[in-house]
């Protein structure tokens, strides 16, 4: 193990095995967070510039449409979110809610993409496994639809 920081870095399934030197690059951007149950930390269309990999407790991604709220996918430890602060520019596409006391590593967006244009290495290790939460994230919302959806005779299989 490297001395960082924040030891929770190193230990992130997201970073947990890029080589020592792109761990200690990450290391100076990393700031510990903590949430309150039920705190929403950004809503969808916000201009959250912030990445994070959750460290402990729990997080709902969620859409939200008038008095109506949907639960896409529910985070804990070792999980991350907030890819969109990464692509500057954007807007969060859900919003994200303490389930209970949460701990996380955030990382502010442009900081990122500076880095990631400094190290190209970096660069892509990082934009490929943030590919990887994009695509989690649209078979989750996939998921969540077909399941309120499809007739239940459909999703049995009859």
């Amino acid at each position: 193990m490297i001395a960082i920081a924040s030891p929770q870095l190193e230990k992130h399934p997201f970073v947990a095995d890029l080589p020592a030197r792109m761990l200690e690059e990450l290391a100076p951007l990393a700031r510990e967070v903590g949430f309150a149950k039920d705190q929403v930390i950004f809503r969808e269309g916000d201009e959250c510039h912030d990445f994070y990999l959750v460290v402990s407790g729990r997080v709902a991604l969620e859409v939200v449409s008038g008095t109506t709220t949907l639960r896409v996918q529910t985070l804990s430890g070792g999980e991350e979110f907030g890819w969109s602060a990464v692509m500057m520019g954007r807007g969060k596409h859900f919003q994200a809610r303490a389930l209970d006391a949460v701990e996380a590593l955030a990382f502010d967006g442009a900081e990122l993409m500076a880095l990631c244009r400094q190290d190209t290495g970096l660069g892509f290790e990082l934009m490929y496994r943030l590919l990887g939460v994009v695509a989690e994230r649209l078979q989750a919302t996939r998921l969540q639809l077909s399941d309120m959806y499809l007739p239940a005779a459909k999703k049995a299989g009859a």
